[in-house]
Parts: structure tokens; C-alpha cells; sequence
């Protein structure tokens, strides 16, 4: 197989494989018949692509969509899971950890995004002075559909 069309075979296997999992409706599986397993699957394809084709640029990208989906699918099915904007930066955070494993880039953002989240989900109440953040951050959870399509454009548009 060539390595220009590895990522395409692992997203295509991963989506061939949640649908026939859909159509046997294997009962283990019944929680996973759901929007979040399908960001799960592109998630695991850009890192598998990226550790066997030793090309960790989308280390990064696939972490947040793994992440994302595992978030939403907690969100869905599971009662304990928590539900708070610092999530976002957790998972922004654990991306930077992931990429600086390979490239040696962005330890110190990872480490201060996983800080910030962490005194953000923990702490019972902000001062009044950080009410703007609640305020910022349900705009993202609004408009993040945005972020998806300009970031999309920038690779698009991106050199190599």
C-alpha cells in the first residue's frame, strides 16, 4: 500500500467496520452506533497514519478529533461524565503533549492548557472578575462549527 493512500484505508476501514458492527447490532456495540464513534474512527486513522508513515503532522488534528469524539460519546452514555467548557482546553492541552512525544513542539502550551483546564474543572466558582470567560466560551460552543471550516481552509490553503 502507498503511504499517500494509507489514510484513506484506515478512515475507509474504520467506517467499514462501524457500520457492519451497525448492521449485525451486536448488543456490545449498541452504544457506539452514534455520531461521536465516527470522529472516534477519523481520530484513530490520522494517528495510526502518522505513527506508521513516521509523518507526525497529524499527530495534533487526530488527537482533538479522538478526543472530541470520546468527549461527546462520555456526554451521551455516561451520567458521570463531566460536562465543562475547560474540557476544550484539557483536550487542546493533551493534543500538544501527544505532537511534543514526537516533534519535540509544544510542551509548554500543552503543559499550561492542562494546568488552566484543570484549576478551571476543579474550582467550584470563579471570581466575578472571570465571568467574561463563561460568556466567551459559550460563544464557542455556539459558533465552534466556524473553527472547524477556517481551520479546514487554512490547510487547504497551507504550503508544504
Amino acid at each position: 500500500m502507498k503511504k499517500q493512500n494509507a489514510l484513506a484505508a484506515y478512515v475507509l476501514i474504520g467506517i467499514g467496520a462501524f457500520f457492519l458492527l451497525r448492521q449485525l447490532k451486536l448488543p456490545i456495540f449498541t452504544d457506539f452506533y452514534s455520531w461521536p464513534t465516527l470522529l472516534i474512527i477519523i481520530g484513530l486513522a490520522l494517528l495510526i497514519h502518522s505513527y506508521t508513515a513516521k509523518n507526525y503532522q497529524n499527530l495534533f488534528g487526530g488527537t482533538i478529533i479522538l478526543a472530541l469524539g470520546i468527549h461527546f460519546h462520555g456526554l451521551e452514555h455516561y451520567s458521570f461524565w463531566i460536562d465543562h467548557w475547560a474540557v476544550y482546553l484539557l483536550i487542546a492541552g493533551i493534543a500538544f503533549i501527544v505532537r511534543y512525544l514526537q516533534t519535540k513542539k509544544g510542551l509548554l502550551p500543552g503543559i499550561g492548557l492542562i494546568i488552566t483546564s484543570i484549576v478551571f474543572i476543579f474550582s467550584i466558582e470563579l471570581p466575578v472578575w472571570l465571568d467574561w470567560i463563561y460568556d466567551v466560551f459559550g460563544l464557542i460552543e455556539r459558533f465552534w462549527p466556524i473553527a472547524l471550516i477556517i481551520f479546514g481552509l487554512y490547510l487547504l490553503r497551507k504550503k508544504k
